[in-house]
This record gives C-alpha cells, structure tokens and sequence, in this order.
C-alpha cells in the first residue's frame, strides 16, 4: 500500500468512492498503528484549507487530540502528518496522445 494507494484512491482509480472514504481507507491501510478514524474531518478540513490557499487555518481536532499541547492545529501540520500528498495534488488524467 503506501503513496500508490493513496494516489489510487485520490485519482479515482478504485472507482468512485467518497473522500470520507478515501481518507478512512488512508488513515487505516497506510498508517501502523492505524489513525482514529475520528480524524477524516479534520484531515478533509485541513485538504479543503490548502485548496483555499489557508495552511495556517487552525483545525480542531477530536476529543483526546493534540497537536503540540493544542486542541487545534494547522492545515499544514495534519497534511503533513498524515500524508495527505495525493489529494493535494493535481493529476493529469488524459491518455498520452489523446
């Protein structure tokens, strides 16, 4: 598993499956231990701030969370922290020669 699944799951190539689920499978296949699936909002919470040019938007985190003595943290730190890479990527899905 790894990044290519992560990519797989973002581009779409797994079908259609949604982004809630997507950051699930993320969070639990590509993470040992696995991440509390108590943390999809705030990791889609944190992918919608980098799309809206806002790394620095504080995110709060679930109940039992900190991030650096914080119930909040940035975009940047959970995108970073949970590897968030393939759906902060722009892919280019046309065929070569097409």
């Amino acid at each position: 598993m790894g990044s290519n699944f992560a990519i797989e799951l973002a581009t779409g190539v797994l079908g259609p499956i949604s982004i809630e689920d997507q950051i699930a499978m993320h969070l639990n296949g590509n993470h040992y231990p696995p991440v509390p699936l108590s943390m999809v909002k705030p990791c889609i919470e944190a992918i919608d701030a980098y799309w809206e040019d806002d790394l620095n938007c504080e995110i709060a985190l679930p109940e039992g969370g900190s991030w650096r003595g914080n119930d909040h943290a940035p975009a940047w730190a959970i995108i970073e922290g949970h590897h968030l890479d393939a759906w902060i990527t722009e892919y280019d899905n046309e065929e070569e020669g097409e």
